[in-house]
């Protein structure tokens, strides 16, 4: 008797019949979505006039609704942002380097895959269609290539659409309709603003959500085809996610207790170490500022002598590596990894905390000291703060001294030394740039290391990141654990 008649004689038909009553009623959607889709196409390619007419009248009402308001325009493109090809990228490949170490290499296959299909579809029907963009009475934005369909619809729906996929499982049953809900809105507004923007007609927009259903509906099912040939029941529905078993791999941090005991007590703790280290900044600022050393300035007028064109170059990289966008950029990518490697909140918070404080103090002691900028030529023009404390050199000195002092308790490996070194080698580099480039005074770049050294002293004491620090392998160790017990 075969496996599949044993499976029967045990449970019934029952699961065989809802398994074949739901392959139907998926059947029928895709089929549907997939009309959908390929009436709107010839309906574009045939210029109907009906909807033509409608296109139009949604593009210019919606124009006329935003042109005139440019918080509403800000607003729109920073949600259209959101359905941008470079975030999505990144997006996906952060996920996928997460599933890679947590060994769901299935799954991270089905994202590239899916979002590589994605990538080829949308190029090959503009350019098949050549639907020229809406013209609009006052544009508020632009965008390079034919319209139909959407790349920010089609992209969003099939990105945020796998991912809700991917990781349904590790959201629990009674969170899991907020959370669909919420992936349905973001990829609801992201439609929405590429047509109030005037740069889509609004079958373009809903075009691409309907080739993006399509689309994840093919590699779904394929899915559930090739899970079924390794020996996995293909009978759960899909409100499960597409591997249901991988929950304990994909709960970011399933064997870990409380991350912070007695939060009230650590908050006020954190709070007073604020106010504390606030003060110190304050104090030190305002005496340089009223003291204002003639060898503050000396000091970069003499460095300003060495100035060439390759140096000024160098400099402008190195500046440009403690900006608020390479540190976000930065924090973004070690976070998730960082949580995937070992299983614990607890360095993801002190590193977010670590960084979240810099930006605070930063801002609140240099509006309450207000030093002007150094007397020098200034390379980098008007900064809307104040000189001291520099802010780029201390949000990189919290950033590369968090994450090496997360990484040397947690990695055996000798290449660990990689970020103490970085965590010096990085500082320097964008201290010099800056007081080359005539932004900070050597006093500045005093106080941003003491207030780095002072927020990481109060974090280190308060939040302990390294409590309990354990290895990316017995962190596995101990998930295998609490899987089995």
């Amino acid at each position: 008797m075969s496996s599949d008649n044993r499976l029967v004689e045990r449970t019934g038909w029952a699961p065989v019949r809802h398994f074949a009553e739901r392959s139907v009623l998926g059947l029928i959607a895709v089929i549907a979505v997939g009309l959908g889709f390929a009436a709107l196409l010839l309906l574009v390619r045939f210029h109907w006039t009906p909807l033509q007419d409608l296109d139009h009248s949604v593009a210019e009402g919606l124009n006329r609704q935003v042109a005139g308001s440019d918080t509403a325009v800000k607003v729109l493109q920073q949600i259209s942002s959101f359905g941008g090809r470079v975030f999505m990228i990144s997006l996906v490949t952060i996920v996928v380097a997460m599933l890679l170490i947590r060994r769901r290499q299935r799954l991270a296959l089905y994202l590239i895959v899916t979002g590589a299909g994605a990538l080829i579809l949308d190029p090959s029907l503009k350019a098949l269609v050549g639907r020229v963009r809406p013209v609009v009475e006052s544009p508020v934005a632009h965008a390079p290539g034919n319209s139909f369909p959407s790349g920010h619809a089609l992209g969003s729906m099939v990105v945020y659409g796998m991912l809700a996929l991917v990781l349904l499982p590790a959201v629990r049953r009674k969170w899991r309709p907020l959370f669909l809900g919420l992936i349905a809105l973001i990829v609801a507004l992201i439609g929405f603003s590429r047509i109030a923007l005037g740069v889509h007609f609004l079958s373009d927009v809903l075009a691409g959500w309907l080739l993006g259903i399509a689309w994840i509906s093919t590699t779904a099912y394929a899915f559930r085809v090739w899970r079924r040939e390794a020996g996995h029941t293909p009978s759960r529905p899909a409100a499960e996610g597409l591997e249901p078993e991988a929950a304990p791999d994909l709960e970011p941090a399933p064997a870990e207790e409380a991350v912070l005991p007695h939060p009230w007590v650590k908050g006020a703790e954190i709070l007073v170490g604020w106010v504390l280290t606030f003060g110190l900044l304050y104090g030190v600022g305002y005496t340089a500022t009223r003291w204002n050393p003639s060898w503050d300035d000396g000091f970069d007028r003499w460095l300003q002598t060495f100035r060439t064109a390759d140096l000024d170059k160098l400099s402008w990289l190195w500046s440009k590596a403690g900006d608020t966008h390479a540190i976000l950029a930065i924090s973004l990518v070690v976070c998730p990894l960082a949580l995937a490697l070992w299983r614990q909140w607890r360095p993801v918070l002190f590193l977010v905390l670590a960084m979240f404080g810099e930006l605070t103090l930063f801002l609140t002691s240099a509006a309450a000291v207000g030093r002007p900028r150094p007397g020098v030529e200034q390379m980098d023009g008007h900064m809307p703060t104040s000189s001291f404390p520099s802010g780029h050199i201390a949000a990189t000195i919290c950033l590369w001294s968090a994450i090496a002092i997360i990484v040397m308790a947690r990695v055996r490996s000798p290449w660990r030394w990689v970020f103490p070194a970085l965590a010096v080698l990085m500082p320097l580099g964008v201290a010099m740039s800056r007081m080359y480039r005539g932004m900070h005074h050597p006093t500045d770049v005093f106080g941003a290391c003491l207030l780095a050294a002072a927020w990481l002293s109060v974090l280190w004491w308060v939040v302990r990141p390294n409590a309990h620090a354990v290895t990316a392998t017995e962190a596995a160790v101990e998930n295998r654990q609490l899987v089995v017990a």
